[in-house]
């Protein structure tokens, strides 16, 4: 095996550093206005004075949300080894109430090494649930509940975090619930009963600027011959920082189809948008039709499609990855009645109907309103 080339080392240690959370965050520790003493302030204080807490870590994908909370817990337990317990659930696993539920029940097994049960109810586990919360409080041991992705625990009837809450009110419990979610509105996702248990405590986290990304792509560019950073590097990675993605996809995805079929999936999308401003936070394509039917009837527009047209440009726009649904549990229910969301942001929309000669002034004017 030949010697390794020291440009790849060099390489090898530039982004590992660049990737390390510890090495990117940790600097800011020092400093009481980051998010990361802020965050390690009210979980270590639930710890000390045995209270509970409650937070939304809220913040675009890629912002050091999760990155800041691992740091944040991996700290804490070299701190207070025996004092924290840690249970992580994911909305994209775990939105099912009944098998949230049974996750924590399992995670908690494994952590106080207690036997679990795969045929547990729905009841055994929420109660089990309660009873090791007063278990810890009494034992002054925190249990930390880390909800990513927790925009999607608010669909439904929200039993979990109704419960969860509602356990955090008793005296003798000890946990903290930090939920980690892109959506800014995720506090307004929930129910009345839900939302007065929580402590409405939020931290903001912001992407990385410009030029931080481009120092990272001119790293991931660098020429392993010679091991030193070019301009070309910089100017590659420049021009790679500047794509916008979805809104390269609307603009393809207008060239390769049919004009009429460009329209009518463009109507699909400014509707959903519309659905969205009138804060319609669960809609699917039926909804989006009746939305279709109010701006023809308001407007008089001659693009009039029927409905089965329309559920073919709707499975396109699935296919394009420009919408999606919102869960996966519904897959044998019919295409029509299952949630969707829009995966394109408001800008990205209208950039891609001003990029479009033949867009219809309608849109432009529903877009602008």
């Amino acid at each position: 095996m030949g010697r390794e080339n020291p440009a790849e080392k060099a390489l090898g240690l530039l982004r590992r550093r660049l990737c390390d959370p510890s090495f990117v965050f940790k600097p800011f520790s020092d400093s009481p206005d980051s998010n990361y003493s802020k965050l390690k302030f009210i979980i270590s204080s639930s710890v000390t004075e045995a209270c509970n807490n409650s937070i939304l870590l809220l913040g675009p994908r890629g912002s050091g949300k999760i990155a800041v909370l691992e740091l944040v817990i991996s700290d804490l337990l070299l701190e207070f080894p025996d004092m924290i317990s840690v249970i992580k659930l994911s909305g994209l696993l775990h939105s099912d109430d009944n098998c949230a539920f049974k996750e924590i029940a399992r995670q908690l097994c494994v952590e106080h090494q207690l036997l679990f049960s795969k045929m547990a109810s729905f009841d055994d586990n929420s109660q089990f649930m309660i009873a090791m919360l007063r278990e810890c409080g009494l034992a002054h041991k925190t249990i930390i509940f880390v909800l990513d992705e927790f925009d999607l625990f608010s669909q439904g009837k929200q039993r979990l975090l109704y419960s969860l809450l509602d356990a955090m009110q008793s005296v003798s419990s000890q946990a903290v619930v930090i939920g980690v979610s892109c959506r800014l509105d995720a506090d307004q996702l929930l129910e009345k009963r839900v939302r007065s248990r929580f402590s409405h405590r939020k931290l903001l986290f912001l992407p990385p600027n410009k030029e931080d990304m481009q120092r990272f792509r001119a790293v991931s560019n660098m020429d392993l011959v010679t091991g030193f950073l070019s301009l070309e590097n910089f100017k590659t990675a420049l021009s790679n920082v500047q794509r916008q993605p979805k809104l390269e996809c609307i603009k393809v995805h207008m060239l390769t189809c049919g004009t009429d079929c460009s329209i009518l999936e463009l109507y699909i999308l400014v509707c959903m948008k519309k659905l969205e401003i009138k804060e319609q936070n669960s809609y699917n394509f039926n909804s989006i039709m009746k939305e279709y039917k109010t701006v023809h009837d308001s407007f008089q527009t001659s693009d009039y499609y029927a409905q089965n047209v329309c559920l073919r440009a709707f499975e396109h726009l699935l296919q394009r990855e420009l919408i999606s649904f919102t869960d996966s549990r519904g897959n044998n229910q019919s295409i029509e009645f299952r949630p969707v969301k829009l995966l394109v942001s408001s800008h990205e929309l209208h950039q891609g109907l001003k990029s479009y000669r033949s867009c219809p002034a309608i849109l432009q004017k529903l877009m602008a309103g």
